[in-house]
């Protein structure tokens, strides 16, 4: 695979620094930067131990699949330490950990580890010694919960680096944030988004906000924000699009007390949800998560397939979904959120896709303030070339 500009900026800061962050927008390709750098590093070191961090077992399952269809793995033992189900070993046991990679090792043969950042602390009490370890939508590791064990592996493990698009910083010393150079070291690279752009390896995001009446009988809620998307739908001719819901009562409340099955029926489409209360739908059929993702992706590749994923926090961050055209924000969020889901509508699609279309309706106050963040976001990220910064104060 050749790889971008950008990229070999990344793979060179890496190999000439032990620890650092790297600063890349979404859809900058920064997982073939953590893969290429574990096959060089297996190449000039014999029984290695690699660490992927990932902020849900989704998307450690994903990493996995994408570094095992570049890599060599004919001498690389494979292990996932979360609570998910895999077709590889996995435990959260740190005693079989231990074995695990220490008789791989022991044999000159490499390790790869995937695992969360909810079970990462279970591979530091482990105590194995570990050569790699990348930490992706690295904002994530200064939670007060994941901290300690990042911490550990920042000063026990070879080489240490932190991916995100969004980094997280603290204006205090009492809550850790990415500033923290004795843990995150410095950034090694910061890849502006308007790079990407003119690269041809993203596109640009285009905002287009709704004004809609108020309402405040919650039966006809639900039919307005059916019409809205439908109207969002007709009018900007997209094909495959991502809801972000402000509940699951919201999602629900759509699929139950107004027309949105049958109005998007009609019009030809598909679709699906996944909350973590109704768990899986696929056209009114509950189906489990490994069908779920399976399904998006075969849609998102399909030329011909029109569908709507409704979710209200799971797709935001890190998982990857071939074609997705337009997110429409019917809630607000912070702005790593709001930044995380702009990035899962600027992949590249087909090439008559030029931007990625990001719609919010307003018709309150959280409407509004959403609108305004998006905005901001959109203007630091994309016209600014900054990343999208959120900060501790307290």
């Amino acid at each position: 695979m050749q790889l971008r500009p950008h990229q070999i900026r990344i793979l060179d800061r890496m190999r000439n620094y032990k620890k650092g962050k790297i600063i890349v927008p979404t859809g900058g390709g920064k997982t073939m930067c953590m893969i290429q750098d574990t096959a060089h590093s297996q190449q000039s070191k014999c029984g290695s131990t690699t660490i992927v961090v990932a902020p849900r077992i989704l998307l450690a399952e994903q990493l996995c699949s994408e570094f095992l269809e570049v890599l060599n793995v004919k001498y690389a033992h494979v292990m996932h330490v979360h609570s998910g189900e895999t077709h590889h070993f996995s435990t959260t046991n740190p005693e079989k950990i231990h074995v695990f990679a220490n008789t791989a090792r022991e044999v000159g043969e490499d390790v790869l580890i995937f695992t969360t950042y909810n079970s990462l602390q279970r591979i530091a009490d482990a105590d194995i010694e570990v050569n790699n370890i990348y930490f992706d939508e690295a904002h994530n590791s200064v939670k007060k919960n994941f901290f300690p064990a990042t911490e550990h592996f920042s000063g026990e493990s070879d080489r240490c680096f932190f991916f995100t698009a969004t980094p997280k910083q603290s204006l205090t010393h009492k809550k850790p944030g990415m500033n923290w150079g004795h843990v995150y070291g410095q950034t090694l690279v910061n890849v502006p988004a308007p790079e990407l752009v003119e690269g041809g390896y993203i596109l640009p995001p285009k905002v287009v906000v709704k004004q809609l009446d108020m309402v405040q009988d919650k039966m006809k809620v639900w039919s307005r924000d059916c019409d809205f998307l439908m109207k969002t739908i007709d009018d900007q001719q997209t094909d495959k699009v991502l809801v972000c819901a402000r509940t699951t009562k919201q999602i629900i409340g759509l699929l139950t007390d107004s027309d949105f099955r049958t109005d998007i029926a009609s019009r030809g489409y598909s679709w699906m949800t996944i909350t973590s209360k109704t768990g899986a739908i696929i056209d009114g059929k509950k189906v489990n998560r490994e069908v779920f993702f399976d399904t998006l992706n075969a849609w998102g590749k399909d030329p011909n397939k029109k569908f709507v994923v409704l979710h209200h926090s799971i797709l935001s961050e890190g998982i990857n979904v071939n074609g997705l055209e337009s997110v429409i924000f019917l809630r607000n969020m912070d702005y790593i959120g709001i930044s995380q889901s702009i990035g899962r509508v600027i992949r590249l699609g087909d090439t008559s896709k030029t931007f990625g279309l990001v719609c919010v309706p307003v018709y309150d106050s959280v409407g509004i303030t959403t609108s305004k963040k998006v905005q901001a976001v959109v203007d630091t990220v994309f016209e600014k070339g900054l990343p999208a910064i959120s900060e501790i104060r307290r």
